[in-house]
């Protein structure tokens, strides 16, 4: 990099990470001064109105060194290869950190989101299709959490590439047991992320992330998700960008499927298959929204859960169930729990009424409401 270069990288992350400066603000300075360098010159100094204070050079040159020893690098607003969909929304972000396949953020990217707390037969549905749709060359793009986006990356990496963007700073791996995931993704396909090395992932930080999913992505698949949830709020931000919107039906016993159902019922795309998705994604986005407008629902905020460590085998085991009949064999593969235990929480798990055993090696939830 020459010195001219390393210099502009250099004054455009400070000015990204001055605070007060957001994403609408750094566009506004950079279109009325023309450089990151120049804004830095123009802003109001000691004695005279200070305003912002850009972080030291110091500061920023430990981040791009920790950076570039990750094998990451930068890419800025003002860039030729920053991702042009992304660039699109208003408050796009100033600067991303990536390790990996920096260039995969500018190929069709179908984003694939869900509930945390998945069905085993959501999972395994989530994977297939991201398998499919990486085998078909679409770069599948998550966000690393629990459930639907972990088993999303997995099954996307089977067959090529896909796209992790994380709610924390690079080096903060999210949740904890997908660490090892998040160091394949960056291997085989690219980890992003807007928030400074060191930053850990708190509430205000989803949807911030969510944003970028939504705005990296031509359209939006959602597996199981609640009314009031974040998976709901990436596809109201898809839409208000003009992204197609997909849903996976499910069953209306279970709430991981309401939001999901609910969006069907507005016009989103039916989705059953790789080709529900493929034949409707189109080569940019629309103009005129898919869905018909409504304010946005109420979102939970999608705070870190508590580790899964001293979790309670049943209530992990129920999770998986759903409202449709889901075989033991995958049960098993999905909760890491021995056989022996795994029949034995399913046998309380009846007495108490909670599921029924159906024929053929089959459980089921009861009492969803």
């Amino acid at each position: 990099m020459t010195p001219a270069a390393e210099g502009s990288v250099l004054a455009r992350l400070r000015l990204a990470r001055t605070e007060g400066i957001g994403p609408l603000t750094f566009r506004r300075l950079l279109n009325r001064h023309g450089s990151a360098a120049a804004v830095l010159e123009a802003l109001p100094g000691a004695g005279r109105g200070l305003t912002y204070y850009p972080p030291p050079p110091a500061r920023i040159h430990r981040e791009l060194d920790a950076v570039a020893a990750m094998g990451g690098r930068f890419i800025f607003l003002d860039d030729p290869d920053y991702p042009p969909l992304l660039a699109q929304l208003a408050d796009a972000p100033a600067a991303l950190a990536v390790i990996g396949e920096a260039g995969l953020l500018r190929q069709r990217q179908v984003a694939l989101v869900g509930a945390r707390h998945a069905s085993a037969l959501g999972r395994r549905f989530a994977g297939e299709l991201a398998e499919e749709l990486a085998g078909a060359g679409i770069v599948v793009t998550s966000g690393l959490a629990r459930g639907i986006d972990g088993a999303a990356h997995v099954g996307a990496l089977r067959a090529g590439r896909t796209i992790a963007v994380i709610p924390g700073g690079l080096d903060r791996a999210y949740p904890p047991e997908h660490a090892e995931l998040q160091g394949l993704i960056a291997e085989h396909g690219a980890v992003v992320a807007e928030a400074p090395l060191g930053t850990a992932p708190i509430a205000r930080h989803f949807p911030r992330r969510n944003r970028i999913i939504a705005g990296l992505s031509l359209g939006v698949v959602v597996v199981e998700a609640a009314l009031r949830s974040g998976t709901l709020m990436t596809a109201r931000l898809a839409l208000d960008a003009g992204r197609e919107v997909f849903a996976v039906p499910g069953s209306p016993l279970d709430p991981r499927c309401a939001g999901g159902n609910d969006l069907l019922r507005q016009g989103a795309w039916l989705t059953e298959r790789a080709d529900d998705v493929l034949a409707n994604l189109p080569q940019a986005p629309r103009e005129t929204p898919l869905l018909a407008p409504r304010p946005p629902p109420k979102i939970v905020p999608e705070a870190p859960p508590p580790p899964p460590d001293g979790a309670d085998p049943a209530a992990q085991l129920l999770d998986l169930i759903g409202a449709s009949p889901v075989v033991v064999d995958e049960l098993m593969r999905r909760c890491h729990l021995s056989a022996a235990a795994v029949q034995a929480l399913l046998f309380e798990l009846e007495l108490e009424g909670r599921i029924a055993i159906l024929p053929g090696n089959r459980v089921v939830r009861s009492g969803l409401r």
